[in-house]
């Protein structure tokens, strides 16, 4: 198995640690607002690496972060905390905030079938953990105390900007005016916030009552949990030049030896050719989705049809074609669920080995989907197709198991409360499908949008939504 290394810049032969275990650590979601489908893109390819390790039989241990103190609106430690922020906002404590989110967000990775990490540890009960790593700084002459906090000296650190290439003498010689004059360089981090007066989530310290920086978490978290020296770390690219890279710095500065050894990063997900903004209202989520009657596993489909190191671009027509392409692609794989024939072993085995080789190959799920749609485009039907792609789906995940022959029936008694005439539509749009003709289907789809009805094509069923006025 290969994996592409951000670290070392190259893909390289994928060894553990400690033979067949692998340990992992991913970066989680900071709970103070819902995920958006550019996030979602992260735990997919975090999802898939997981299930690849899985179908290539190794144990492991899964670390994710839930961030509920200590992310600043500035990743340059500048500005309210997240949570605070929003907390104030809406007028909540930052608890109740992180608990709704959290369990949004949760809601949203069930839904696209990621499966959840074995440990799920939240900033907030790991105080300890943090400070005990930032006064071992501190004691090493790594950390240093300033009027608002305890941060991180990079000067003293010789290995920054490994990660991410950054040129610390161009960056200084580039930089702004320094807003935090008692900083000694203007990418020195903070490990431990002073709390001001009032601040609504603070804890004892050495340096007196504060809150973590958002960097120092995963460190003392991934150290907790996993070891000084673990396996893998994932992580979006925009979590490289900044919060991975200090992650690298404290954690190496602290144990005086590398405590990654693998670092994997999923690429942006683009929306319109452009980057996702709340400004320009583009931060779709899967509610958003669902409003407009795609699947949540269609936009896992969509996903997957891009390779997790390239840019995806997200357009509303991009996702009718990715539910109209998985919708197919279920139909195909119940085409073989009841047959009756046999294929030839070989025929069985040349497939297997050609997704297995795809998979390997850092996770190139493109090709193992193009592969899967081989199977299910196969002229002889055979039951023994369909358990391959059941095998297929394990590293897939894009819920064949449940995609029963009610997904082609568009289920008569589920509309008992719409007129006659939407359910003769609903009607005529299931005969065109199974007919496959897919414009008229289309057609028939956009003609009860335009009465308010909104279509979602699941594996469990088609669902009938009234949208609201």
């Amino acid at each position: 198995m290969k994996v592409y290394n951000t670290l070392t810049r190259k893909k390289e032969e994928f060894e553990s640690i400690q033979s067949g275990k692998v340990r992992i650590y991913s970066c989680g979601p900071t709970v103070y607002n819902y995920a958006h489908v550019g996030n979602l893109r992260t735990y997919v390819f975090m999802d898939i690496l997981r299930r690849v390790l899985k179908y290539e039989g190794y144990e492991f241990k899964h670390v994710m972060n839930i961030t509920d103190v200590g992310h600043l609106v500035s990743d340059a430690d500048e500005g309210e905390d997240k949570l605070v922020k929003t907390a104030k906002e809406q007028k909540k404590s930052p608890w109740e905030i992180a608990d709704y989110y959290t369990r949004i967000f949760f809601e949203d990775i069930d839904s696209l079938n990621i499966e959840r990490p074995e440990i799920i540890a939240k900033a907030t009960e790991h105080i300890k953990e943090m400070l005990e790593f930032v006064e071992g700084l501190v004691e090493m002459g790594y950390g240093y105390e300033t009027s608002d906090g305890i941060y991180f000296d990079i000067g003293k650190f010789e290995g920054y900007g490994k990660l991410s290439g950054i040129n610390l003498e161009e960056q200084l010689a580039g930089a702004r005016v320094n807003v935090n004059e008692e900083k000694r360089h203007p990418a020195d981090f903070a490990l431990w916030k002073k709390a001001p007066k009032g601040h609504i989530m603070q804890w004892p310290s050495p340096w007196g009552m504060g809150y973590p920086g958002w960097h120092i978490e995963c460190s003392a978290m991934g150290r907790k949990y996993l070891g000084d020296f673990f396996d893998i770390h994932t992580g979006g690219v925009d979590h490289i030049p900044i919060h991975h890279e200090n992650e690298i710095a404290q954690s190496e500065a602290l144990l005086g030896k590398p405590a990654v050894k693998y670092w994997m990063h999923g690429e942006f997900l683009l929306v319109d050719n452009g980057k996702m903004s709340k400004s320009l209202g583009n931060t779709y989520t899967i509610a958003d989705l669902k409003k407009k009657g795609f699947s949540s596993l269609a936009y896992r489909y969509f996903c997957l049809n891009a390779h997790y190191r390239n840019k995806l671009n997200f357009t509303w027509e991009a996702m009718k074609a990715a539910q109209v392409s998985y919708d197919r692609f279920l139909e195909g794989a119940l085409a073989h669920k009841k047959a009756i024939n046999s294929v030839p072993s070989e025929v069985i085995a040349a497939f297997k080995k050609e997704f297995e080789e795809a998979i390997t190959d850092d996770l190139n799920i493109p090709k193992a989907l193009g592969i899967a749609w081989n199977v299910v485009r196969y002229d002889s039907k055979s039951k023994e197709l369909y358990d391959l792609l059941m095998e297929f789906d394990n590293v897939l995940g894009l819920g064949i198991d449940k995609a029963e022959e009610k997904a082609l029936d568009e289920g008569k008694g589920s509309y008992d409360e719409l007129s006659p005439e939407i359910q003769e539509l609903i009607d005529k749009r299931q005969k065109a499908r199974k007919e496959k003709s897919w414009k008229v289907a289309d057609e028939i789809r956009d003609k009860l949008k335009d009465m308010g009805i909104l279509l979602e094509d699941t594996p469990q069923g088609v669902k009938a939504v009234k949208r609201d006025s």
